[in-house]
């Protein structure tokens, strides 16, 4: 998720969140994960401030135009049902 500079403080990404875990416990799941690079720290602070919970390091499979890249991310894991 990216919300761009002018968006940023204004909630727009807390409520975005907050709807795309709403639809991933009503889809039947217990615990939604996401990947956030390694060096975003700004992001890791969004998501631990919105109840989630780092994992630790993974090696990331990003998918790109010309196949996938292995990035190093934090893996980042919520109940949400």
């Amino acid at each position: 998720m990216y919300v761009a500079p002018a968006h940023r403080g204004t909630g727009v990404a807390a409520a975005l969140l907050a709807t795309a875990e709403e639809i991933v416990g009503g889809n039947g799941h217990e615990c939604a994960w996401l990947a956030v690079v390694a060096g975003n720290a700004r992001a890791r602070r969004f998501y631990e401030r919105n109840g989630w919970r780092d994992s630790g390091l993974i090696e990331y499979p990003a998918a790109t135009g010309g196949g996938p890249v292995v990035i190093t991310a934090h893996r980042f894991d919520k109940r949400v049902s």
